[in-house]
């Protein structure tokens, strides 16, 4: 995620390089056809500001289809931040250590599973190798048996799972106190659900097909319907306008997959950090450095 007030890394630019030089070279390759009379604009005629109005309208669609699910992933992840704090003071403050039975140690061994599903969670996400985190957090045995299932990130959680388990066999948590950590799984689990769902489900191809067509073909018509008012200034007035365009399908493409490990995309990797300082530092073990900025992209 850009952290800056305006895109400044040269990877957001990048996409829009060729198409905009591109779009120039029409713009003036027309305007020198108009000009050494290879065309006789005076047939010609577009309604280019009711075409104009129109594919606007049709690219605001695809932007705010695309914010959509760009701003749910992020609230979702809120949701994981929110929810793991709720699960790391209920692992810490309703896990009684003191009963006969009590296993040491059972409540932050749940608070460290934590801190390991949310890594996986994004890893999972952005289809990469599970992460160094499992072999830090989870026990050997949950290890085991998290690198065998298919759906990392929910046998992670089912580890937290077990230890609750374990604890209100042992007599440390009572069933009420039970009940309600199971409610913030079921939460979590909820959460991750949504965002497989957006990471599963792309955009529908009508909403990145056609307005990026469109927009194309406006800009290929534009420098015809505006050289009579504009002349030698056709590629100036032609290029701003063809750029707003392109812009736009391109902001609508960049938000569209918010879990692909891009300049655009939700900051994952910070928010992991962040919650995992803040769980650790809930049991009273050492934390690591919050992440930073990276030339003004927060990863």
């Amino acid at each position: 995620m850009i952290v800056s007030r305006v895109p400044l890394p040269a990877s957001a630019w990048r996409p829009l390089l060729v198409p905009i030089l591109v779009l120039l070279a029409w713009d003036v390759g027309v305007t020198v056809v108009f000009k050494l009379g290879w065309i006789d604009y005076t047939g010609i005629t577009i309604q280019y500001t009711l075409y104009g109005t129109a594919i606007a309208l049709f690219l605001g669609f695809m932007v705010n289809a695309a914010y959509a699910r760009w701003w749910e992933a992020r609230t979702l992840w809120g949701t994981v931040v929110n929810h793991s704090r709720n699960l790391a003071r209920e692992a810490v403050t309703l896990l009684d250590e003191t009963a006969p039975d009590a296993r040491p140690g059972l409540g932050a061994e749940m608070v460290r599973a934590q801190v390991a599903y949310v890594h996986t969670l994004r890893t999972a996400l952005r289809k990469q190798d599970p992460p160094a985190e499992l072999e830090v957090y989870l026990s050997e045995d949950g290890l085991r048996r998290v690198r065998t299932a298919t759906n990392k990130p929910t046998a992670v959680l089912t580890e937290v799972g077990r230890l609750l388990t374990e604890a209100r066999r042992r007599g440390m948590v009572d069933e009420i106190a039970r009940v309600q950590i199971e409610q913030t799984l079921s939460i979590l689990t909820d959460a991750q659900g949504g965002m497989e769902r957006i990471n599963n489900t792309p955009l529908p191809v009508q909403y990145r097909f056609l307005p990026s067509f469109f927009a194309r073909v406006f800009c290929l018509i534009l420098p015809f319907a505006i050289y009579k008012d504009l002349q030698w200034w056709t590629p100036l007035g032609s290029g701003l306008v063809g750029a707003m365009f392109l812009l736009a399908v391109q902001i609508g493409r960049d938000l569209a997959d918010p879990f692909l490990d891009r300049v655009h995309d939700v900051p994952m990797t910070a928010i992991c950090r962040n919650i995992e300082i803040d769980l650790l530092e809930m049991i009273g073990h050492d934390a690591p450095a919050a992440v930073t900025p990276v030339k003004q992209v927060l990863w």
